[in-house]
Formats: structure tokens, C-alpha cells, sequence
């Protein structure tokens, strides 16, 4: 059995090759001459000569457009069995157009970006696809832009204060329809906080030496730009002068002492004035609270935090802390919180100090926008301004009517 088969291998071989090889050339004639259908989605559309200060909305700087079209091909099925739109570009010639035109895309209009591709050989029809192409007036304006709140989370140990400068601008070139939606609805610019590592913001802290409150992370300039894919492929860079300020604050969540005394007072509503007024009560002195010179003040060590020494400086002589009276009837504890005297002449004090003590050169080059962002800053601090025990425990304070007295005893003091 093995002998009779080795014989009709061997036997006419030269025969046998001959007709292999013809068989193979055959298959490889007939596979490279087959035509096939094939349709290839995303292909990228160029357009060239247009007039001087003219443009197409939604072309882009490289002249293509952000739209992009099928296209049905007829051709040889080895070259059309692995072509994708990145080999394949549409061409228009704009020259002698008028402001609208309609063209009908077909193989004259095919450019091939892959060397290994032949349109004229390997593409034999491109089923035509007819496109209406508008002509606008290539135009440039200021767009602002606006800094939102930034998202993600702030590095351990420190707190957001706030992004300066707000308000920026950037330079937009583009089809006139495009520019003007553009300039009526704004740019909005979000930073994502978890961007910013906690070792860059200690270095920064370590720099400005263990005084030091707030600190600066100067935004880097690859974050200062503006995404608009209709008009370009790149982010677009922020041109505005201003953005070379531009800067995301953090104060220290670092327990700040208070070194100075706080009055503590009474509020007497006047709808319980005949039963609760001040000859009725009086706040009761204890080891939390003294009496000095007849005003009532805090007797035991509290701590401030995410504020600044400027800040606790500057309102030291204007921070008492109001208990609202109420009957049992209404409120078993009663009500306290901290008030800030004659706030605006505080904020004015506070900008002015931080001015005059600051060697940095925004302070002069952006005196406006400054003073705005600095009386942001000072309200925030006032809203967020809480006293703290020595354990970083929030102040907690239990206070009730007694006979004839009102008492106040810390709850989470150590």
C-alpha cells in the first residue's frame, strides 16, 4: 500500500508541479481580480482653495471637517478587504465655488493616505454621495470664559479656598455662525482637584516656611486650554494675559489658636420679652465662662481651622458669640451662633492688609479683579469660620434656661 502511493507522488512529477503552480496562479489572478462592495465608514473630509477670509462651519484648523461620510466602494477584493477611513481621505476643491455649492462625492474626489493603496488601479467606482457645502466669513473674537468650581477631592490636609482669576478670555477663529454662538453662551473651564498631588502642595507649604496659612498652586499651562472639537482637533491655548495669574488657593486644615477673648452674649426675642428678657435671666459664670469688666467671655483655650492668622487678626475685636433665648416650651437647648460686628469694615480692613503685605506681583498688574477675589475670599472665611477644641472637635456647647440663669457647659470639651 505505502509503495503503490509513493508511486503516484513520484510518478509525472514535474506534470504534477507544473499544474500546482498553474493552480496557485490561477487562485491569486482570479482573488486580485475579484470585485467586491465595500462600504467604509468615517472617512475624513478635506477641503482646499477656499477664498481668502472664508471658511465652512465645522472645518478645522488642517482644513478637514469635523463631519464624516460612508462610502460605498467597488473595487478589487484584496485591496478593499482590509481598508479602513484611515487610509482614505475625500478632497474638495473649493476654487471657483460659489457661496454654496453642492458636490457629488465619487473616486475623483478620493485621495489614498496608505501607499500600499491604488485608487486608480485597485478602486474601480465609488457610489456618489451628494453634499451641500456653505461658505461663511472666517472670523475672530474674544469668547470669555468662566473658572467653575473645580471637581475631585482636595489633597489631605488642606481646604479649598478659591480659584483666581474667575473670568478669562481666549481668542476663537472660525466660521462667523459658529464664533457668535460661541461668544453669547460663554466657555466654561473645570480643574479636577485630584489632579494636584499632596506632595506638590507640602513642598509649596514647606517653601513659604511653617507661618504659612494659604498656598498657591499656579495652574500649569497645559491645563490652561480649551476644548472645542468643532473648530479643532487640539485643545485651543488660552491667550489671555490674565491666565498667567491664574491660581487654585488651599488654606491648611491645620487647628489654628485663638489667642484673644470672646464675648459671649444674649439675644432676647421681644415675643418672649414679658416672661425671658435680661432682669429675668442672666448668663451664669462658671469654669467655661468668666466675667471681666462686666462683659461675659469664653474662660478655656479654643482653636479656629481652615481660616487664616491674617483673618482671626483681623476680626479679634469683632467676634462675639449670641445665644437666642427661648422658653422650654419652645427649645430645650438653645440656639447659639458666632457673629461678625460691622462685617464690611472688617472685609475692607482685611483687603487692605492683605495688599500692602504682599510681595506678589499680580497685586499690582490686576488691582480690580484682586480686591474682588480677596472680599470672596474673606466671606468664605466667615462662613466657614467654626471654633474648635483642643481635641479638633467642633465646638458643641449644651445650653439651657435654669432658675433665673442661663448655663452653658461644653459638651465635648476635654
Amino acid at each position: 500500500m505505502r509503495t503503490l502511493l509513493l508511486q503516484l507522488l513520484t510518478s509525472h512529477w514535474p506534470r504534477k508541479v507544473l499544474s500546482l503552480a498553474l493552480a496557485m496562479i490561477i487562485w491569486m489572478l482570479v482573488n486580485h481580480s475579484m470585485t467586491v462592495t465595500k462600504v467604509v465608514p468615517n472617512v475624513p473630509i478635506r477641503v482646499s482653495n477656499l477664498p481668502a477670509g472664508k471658511t465652512i462651519e465645522g472645518m478645522q484648523i488642517d482644513g478637514t471637517l469635523n463631519k464624516r461620510v460612508s462610502l460605498t466602494l467597488i473595487g478589487h477584493r484584496a485591496a478593499l478587504e482590509n481598508i479602513q477611513a484611515k487610509d482614505l481621505e475625500i478632497l474638495i476643491d473649493a476654487e471657483n465655488t460659489s457661496h454654496e455649492w453642492i458636490a457629488s462625492i465619487d473616486k475623483k474626489h478620493l485621495v489614498s493616505l496608505n501607499p500600499g493603496l491604488d485608487i486608480v488601479k485597485q478602486i474601480s467606482r465609488v457610489q456618489p454621495i451628494d453634499m451641500i457645502f456653505r461658505q461663511s466669513q472666517l472670523t475672530s473674537e474674544r469668547i470669555p470664559i468662566t473658572i467653575t468650581q473645580p471637581i475631585g477631592e482636595v489633597p489631605r490636609g488642606y481646604q479649598l479656598l478659591d480659584i483666581y482669576p474667575y473670568q478669562l478670555s481666549v481668542t476663537i477663529t472660525g466660521p462667523e455662525e459658529a464664533v457668535k454662538r460661541l461668544k453669547n453662551r460663554g466657555l466654561k473651564l473645570t480643574f479636577n482637584l485630584n489632579d494636584i498631588n499632596q506632595e506638590e502642595l507640602d513642598a509649596l507649604y514647606s517653601l513659604k516656611g511653617d507661618n504659612a496659612d494659604e498656598i498657591s498652586y499656579f495652574v500649569p499651562d497645559s491645563w490652561k486650554r480649551i476644548s472645542l472639537p468643532l473648530l479643532s482637533d487640539q485643545p485651543i491655548a488660552i491667550d489671555d494675559p490674565r491666565a498667567s495669574f491664574l491660581r487654585i488657593d488651599f488654606s491648611r486644615q491645620d487647628l489654628l489658636p485663638i489667642t484673644f477673648p470672646i464675648p459671649i452674649t444674649i439675644f432676647f426675642p421681644s415675643q418672649h420679652s414679658a416672661t425671658i428678657n435680661p432682669e429675668t435671666y442672666a448668663l451664669a459664670t462658671s469654669d467655661f465662662i468668666t466675667k471681666k469688666n462686666g462683659i461675659k467671655l469664653f474662660n478655656a483655650p479654643l482653636y479656629a481651622q481652615g481660616v487664616s492668622r491674617l483673618f482671626l487678626e483681623t476680626v479679634k475685636d469683632r467676634l462675639q458669640v449670641v445665644i437666642i433665648a427661648a422658653p422650654k416650651s419652645e427649645r430645650e437647648a438653645l440656639l447659639w451662633n458666632l457673629q461678625f460686628m460691622y462685617p464690611h469694615e472688617l472685609e475692607d480692613r482685611y483687603v487692605s492688609k492683605v495688599i500692602s503685605e504682599s510681595n506678589d506681583l499680580m497685586f499690582d498688574v490686576q488691582p480690580t479683579y484682586l480686591e474682588d477675589y480677596l472680599r470672596s475670599r474673606f466671606r468664605s472665611y466667615m462662613n466657614r469660620f467654626r471654633l474648635y477644641t483642643p481635641n479638633h472637635s467642633k465646638l458643641n456647647l449644651n445650653i439651657e434656661l435654669k432658675a433665673n440663669a442661663i448655663s452653658v457647659t461644653p459638651q465635648n470639651y476635654p
